[in-house]
């Protein structure tokens, strides 16, 4: 069995809001251990996803600096995932007009070599 902890969301969103002084305490020390590569996490795309809206629409943080937050968040030496496919869907979520989800598929398609099949025009193509 694989050393490695699952990242929920309450997590991510302690460490970068901060409003609760004892789980940012808690949930900056796990992260700062992820930054070194000290312990390893799995980030869950349905994670991601609930971030980026809990960011938005709970905390009002304005979407370019969510996604520069969650773009730093990945450059963490112990965190795992799909990590590649993440990155392009916060870049393309950052910067057309389509909601984190789509984004999400977009990105899989461009990074894997898949075909994207949606109704919406700015996934479809």
């Amino acid at each position: 069995m694989r050393n490695l902890i699952v990242v929920d969301t309450n997590v991510i969103i302690r460490y970068l809001i901060g409003d609760h002084p004892e789980h940012f305490e808690k949930a900056r020390a796990f992260w700062e251990q992820v930054k070194l590569g000290e312990i390893r996490a799995f980030l869950p795309e349905s994670v991601l996803a609930e971030t980026i809206y809990v960011l938005l629409k709970v905390y009002g943080v304005p979407k370019d600096q969510a996604v520069d937050k969650l773009i730093r968040l990945l450059d963490y030496k112990g965190l795992e995932g799909e990590l590649e496919v993440y990155r392009e869907a916060l870049i393309l979520f950052g910067t057309k007009n389509i909601d984190i989800v789509d984004a999400i598929v977009l990105a899989w398609a461009r990074i894997k070599g898949f075909r994207p099949f949606s109704f919406d025009r700015d996934v479809s193509g």
